[in-house]
C-alpha cells in the first residue's frame, strides 16, 4: 500500500516538475514575444513616419514642364529617394483654392503667384546619422540646379522622430538581452529540478555501463517537447492578448503587410525555446552523471 503512494507521489511530483518547465518556459517566452512585437512595429511606425515626410523643391517660374519631369527623372535615380511627385502651378493652385474652399485666383486677377514644385520622399533609415547623411546629400544635390529656388521640410519633426526611435530600439534591444539572460537562468534551474528528480535513474544507467548519449537523448527529445508546448502555448497568450488590444483599440495589427514579420518572430519564439530548453537540459544531465558525489 505504501508503495503504491509512494509511487502515486513520484508521478504526482514529476508532472508537476515537467507542468512548472513548460509554464516557466511558456512565461518567458510570451514576454519575449511581446518585446519583440512592440519592437518590430515601432519600426515599422517609425519607418512609415519617415517616409510621409516630404520635402518640397521649389522650383522657379520659368521652368517648364518638361526640365521639372527631367529633374523628377533625375531625382528618382538618386538611391535614397523613394518618390517623386510633380505638382504644376495650375495644380497647387487648384489644391490652394481647395483647402481655402474659394477660388483665390479671382482675388488676383487670375494670376497665379505659385510655382511649379517637386515633392520628394526619401527612404528610410535604422540609423539617424545615416538619415542626416542622406538629408544633407540631397540638398546638396537638389541645390546645384539653376530651376531650383530652394527645398522646404519639417526638419525639427524629422530630428525628433530620428531621436525617439533610436532611444526606444536601444531601450527595447537591452530588455530583450536582459530577458533571454534572466529566462536562461530561470528555465535552467527549473529544468535542473526536474533532473534532479531522475538523478538516480541517470545514475544506475551510468553504473550498469550506458554512454552518456544513451543516457542524455531521451531528456534531450523531452526537452525538445517542453521547448515546443511552451512556446506554443506562449504563441496562444500572446495572440489572443494582441486580439483583445486590437480590437479594443481598433488597430490594423492582423494587416497582411505585418505577415512577414510575425511570421518570423514566432520562428524566433520556437527556435529561443527549444534552444533554451535542450542547452539548460543537457547542461544538468551531464552535470549530474559527472557529479557522482550526489548519489
Amino acid at each position: 500500500m505504501s508503495k503504491q503512494k509512494n509511487n502515486r507521489h513520484g508521478k504526482i511530483r514529476l508532472w508537476a516538475g515537467r507542468t512548472s518547465t513548460i509554464f516557466s518556459i511558456m512565461l518567458v517566452l510570451f514576454v519575449f514575444g511581446l518585446l519583440m512585437f512592440v519592437e518590430y512595429h515601432s519600426y515599422k511606425a517609425t519607418h512609415e513616419m519617415q517616409e510621409r515626410i516630404s520635402y518640397q523643391v521649389d522650383l522657379n517660374a520659368e521652368t517648364t514642364e518638361e526640365e521639372a519631369m527631367s529633374l523628377r527623372d533625375e531625382l528618382l535615380a538618386l538611391d535614397y529617394v523613394k518618390s517623386v511627385d510633380y505638382i504644376s502651378a495650375d495644380e497647387a493652385a487648384r489644391l490652394f483654392s481647395a483647402e481655402l474652399d474659394e477660388d483665390f485666383l479671382t482675388l488676383l486677377d487670375s494670376v497665379n503667384p505659385l510655382y511649379p514644385t517637386l515633392m520628394v520622399t526619401l527612404k528610410a533609415s535604422n540609423n539617424p546619422s545615416k538619415i542626416q547623411e542622406n538629408r544633407k546629400l540631397f540638398e546638396k544635390e537638389v541645390n546645384e540646379y539653376t530651376n531650383v529656388d530652394g527645398i522646404t521640410y519639417h526638419e525639427t519633426m524629422l530630428n525628433d522622430l530620428n531621436l525617439i526611435f533610436y532611444k526606444l530600439s536601444w531601450i527595447l534591444i537591452v530588455f530583450v538581452v536582459l530577458l533571454l539572460i534572466v529566462s536562461i537562468a530561470l528555465i535552467s534551474t527549473t529544468i535542473r529540478i526536474t533532473i534532479y528528480s531522475n538523478r538516480y535513474t541517470i545514475r544506475t544507467m551510468s553504473m550498469v555501463g550506458a554512454k552518456m548519449g544513451f543516457i542524455t537523448r531521451p531528456f534531450l527529445w523531452r526537452s525538445i517537447l517542453y521547448g515546443f508546448l511552451g512556446a506554443t502555448f506562449a504563441m496562444i497568450l500572446m495572440y489572443a492578448s494582441i486580439y483583445i488590444f486590437n480590437k479594443q483599440f481598433h488597430l490594423a495589427l492582423f494587416h497582411p503587410r505585418y505577415f512577414t514579420g510575425y511570421a518570423l518572430m514566432i520562428l524566433a519564439v520556437y527556435v529561443v525555446g527549444i534552444a533554451i530548453s535542450f542547452i539548460a537540459t543537457y547542461f544538468s544531465v551531464h552535470r549530474h552523471i559527472r557529479n557522482k558525489s550526489e548519489y
